[in-house]
């Protein structure tokens, strides 16, 4: 698993939430009572990692090179500026052809710019996040007691960064800022690739150049360092994220049923009136779109030849089938199908036809065979939804087999159980040579840096939730998370009525 800087993120008066520290880690885990905010505060996260990895707005990125080029291109630079960019081109030219990568101050221009890219990204970042909750008026983004705005902060730690780097985004009613705070002397490392090595052979010629072209020249310099320079100021968040909702087995039941409507509604929508219809939120939206747009695998006979992925390893320990998607010959839309193992391929079921559990889990091995890459982000609200409890527990085990592949993941649990694998996750790293198992035998162990867990506590004085980290308990190998209560008031409870019965009886 590649190694991931950390990135905190702090909130106040944000929906429910009174105030939350959370650390990103490869494995994240949301638990508390409901109404408490963890599906508040995951949808953030996911509107930020669309906003800032190009996802949002039909997939452009403010912070590309060809982007940055459109919207500067225009745009003179003054003559102290290019002396900087000299500077900069000189000092990367002084290494080695063969060395791809140097440290450089983020200073200057390159500082200048970076910064004003960030900052102009208030308004952008408000309607992604609007569109993410699926509400129009950023108001009911803020705590209601607090009534005047939230506040996130983007904390992003790096092992070359000697001060942390924060970002500060502002929601209140009459819209969104975002200001983006960069340390003095703050050194990245630049990604000498082929494009940026021909650029530094041949920079002496801009120097001759006429003013225009010169102009032009560095612009491109700038826009490809700014391009560099974002990904480490950002941290993860720079990365794809996708969600899979909790309500994902009723979306995909009707999502054929929905799309069928409106392909029939279509030719005949200009002649009937308009109606008031519910609005989607914009992760049950994107779900949707995903699905639609999921491509159809190989044949049933081919891919349990080749089930090596982590999608085929939750087939295999979990599901006991295969998830397959195909195509309608007329229309080319996606329909889902379950084959258990030892069916023939005529035999294969509708997905709707199958049980709770393909449903649910239906959708994360989609994701994971055709959409989810390595270092993506993947949110899955309530994994347990619909497991037994030892179908729990295995799927958690998969889910770190999935960290330990590159991806990072955060869910959003009520189950004890997932908790108790994730601390047994835990504590098998201290073996020797534990990390090194297979995940199909349930061997898999993450170090304790790489899981963290949030309880969501509700609170009256201030009304609304306070979240903290719970540390896991070093005896029990547990997360305290408060199910322990739970039991114990059922167990008295249990007891009570069992004396009262006895006492009834010697009455």
């Amino acid at each position: 698993m590649p190694a991931q800087d950390a990135l905190e993120l702090e909130v106040a008066d944000f929906g429910p939430i009174v105030e939350a520290k959370v650390d990103l880690r490869p494995l994240t885990v949301f638990v508390g009572p409901s109404n408490t905010g963890k599906s508040w505060l995951a949808i953030l996260i996911y509107a930020l990692h669309r906003c800032f990895s190009g996802g949002a707005e039909g997939g452009v990125n403010p912070f590309a090179h060809a982007y940055y080029m459109a919207r500067q291109g225009s745009r003179g630079l003054d003559e102290g500026t290019i002396k900087e960019l000299v500077k900069l081109a000189e000092q990367l030219s002084q290494t080695s052809g063969s060395s791809v990568e140097q440290a450089v101050a983020l200073s200057g221009p390159v500082a200048g710019i970076v910064r004003g890219v960030l900052n102009s990204q208030g308004d952008r970042l408000g309607k992604e996040i609007r569109r993410a909750y699926g509400i129009e008026d950023a108001g009911a983004l803020i705590r209601k007691e607090r009534r005047t705005r939230a506040k996130v902060v983007l904390r992003r730690r790096s092992s070359s960064i000697a001060e942390p780097l924060e970002h500060y985004l502002s929601i209140e009613r009459r819209g969104t800022s975002f200001v983006a705070a960069l340390p003095k002397g703050l050194r990245l490392k630049i990604q000498k690739d082929a494009g940026l090595r021909r650029f530094l052979r041949e920079y002496p010629l801009a120097l001759s150049s006429d003013s225009s072209r010169r102009r032009w020249i560095w612009r491109r310099f700038l826009g490809r360092l700014t391009e560099l320079a974002l990904p480490q100021v950002l941290g993860p968040l720079h990365q794809p994220a996708f969600y899979l909702p909790a309500d994902r087995t009723g979306v995909m039941h009707a999502h054929r049923a929905v799309v069928s409507s409106l392909i029939e509604s279509a030719p005949t929508a200009s002649l009937r009136p308009t109606t008031q219809t519910s609005r989607l939120s914009g992760v049950v939206a994107d779900f949707l779109q995903q699905l639609i747009e999921l491509d159809a695998p190989p044949q049933w006979s081919n891919r349990r030849k080749r089930r090596k992925g982590l999608g085929e390893l939750i087939e295999r320990e979990v599901l006991e089938g295969v998830v397959g998607v195909e195509r309608s010959s007329v229309v080319g839309y996606p329909y889902f199908t379950y084959l258990p193992d030892g069916w023939k391929e005529e035999e294969a079921l509708p997905l709707t036809n199958a049980s709770s559990m393909v449903s649910e889990l239906a959708p994360v091995v989609l994701y994971l065979r055709h959409i989810v890459g390595s270092e993506s982000l993947l949110i899955v609200e309530e994994p347990e939804s619909h497991l037994h409890p030892a179908k729990q527990v295995e799927f958690t085990r998969q889910l770190v087999a999935v960290v330990r592949a590159g991806v990072r993941v955060i869910v959003t649990t009520h189950s004890e159980w997932v908790l108790e694998e994730l601390g047994n996750t835990v504590r098998r790293s201290g073996l020797p040579g534990s990390r090194a198992k297979s995940p199909a035998r349930g061997g898999l162990a993450l170090r304790p840096e790489e899981v963290g867990a949030w309880l969501f506590s509700p609170k009256q004085r201030p009304k609304g939730s306070v979240v903290e980290e719970i540390e896991m308990d070093d005896e029990t190998g547990l997360f305290p998370a408060g199910y322990d209560r739970v039991s114990e008031a059922l167990y008295n409870e249990g007891a009570r009525i069992f004396n009262q019965i006895q006492r009834s009886r010697g009455a």
